[in-house]
């Protein structure tokens, strides 16, 4: 049950942010960043947002952060589920603005569902968030809020100088995501600090337990 919650919340974050792109007001740091790099590459945004995920995991190793089986699946996922929706093509660009706007906002209520039922699962944090955590314990006199900011502010500058496409859209989901995601987690009675992750060497000594 557990994995089934993991990959269901890994799903809906991958449509989370295939609305966000399709509502074309402007993208969220990691996105815009993953845009910039597809938009010279060539590569597709999904494969993108895969080896980056990657190359974070490597990081947030190389910091001694605990990497989980969500982790890993985070890094593997939710890139190419953005990569099918997109193929499949059934929600269009919007060119208007009230509609983008309210298709950004439902697509951040879509990710801070998905957050809710992947980090439930307690298999590890996303990447992203595993080096956030991981810069702030290495920074102890920065308050983990500037990590993060200076973090994505950096890959949003860089998606940016890239081409990616930045807008209202992007200062919603940079400063509009905290205030959703707090609402989503007090409607569902969520204890996000009561989670506790396990590192794949910990899911994998549960299993050999098991059988």
């Amino acid at each position: 049950m557990r994995v089934l919650r993991l990959l269901f919340g890994l799903f809906l974050y991958g449509l989370g942010i295939h609305l966000c792109i399709r509502a074309n007001i402007g993208l969220a740091p990691w996105e815009a960043f993953s845009m910039g790099l597809a938009n010279q590459t060539g590569l597709s945004f999904g494969d993108l947002v895969v080896i980056t995920g990657l190359v974070i995991i490597v990081c947030d190793f190389l910091l001694k952060e605990k990497i989980g089986f969500g982790t890993i699946l985070n890094a593997l996922i939710i890139g190419k589920v953005v990569d099918v929706l997109d193929f499949l093509d059934i929600l269009p660009f919007l060119n208007n603005f009230w509609p983008g706007i309210l298709l950004l906002l439902l697509s951040q209520v879509v990710i801070c569902l998905a957050s809710y039922y992947y980090i439930s699962a307690g298999l590890g944090a996303g990447p992203r968030d595993a080096l956030m955590v991981a810069l702030g314990k290495r920074l102890p006199r920065v308050p983990i809020g500037a990590v993060r900011g200076l973090l994505e502010g950096s890959v949003l500058l860089i998606g940016w100088l890239l081409g990616a496409k930045v807008g209202l859209g992007t200062v919603i989901a940079v400063f509009g995501i905290g205030f959703i995601l707090e609402f989503t987690f007090k409607i569902l009675r969520f204890d996000v600090k009561g989670v506790e992750h396990e590192s794949v060497l910990t899911t994998m000594a549960k299993l050999r337990a098991a059988s």
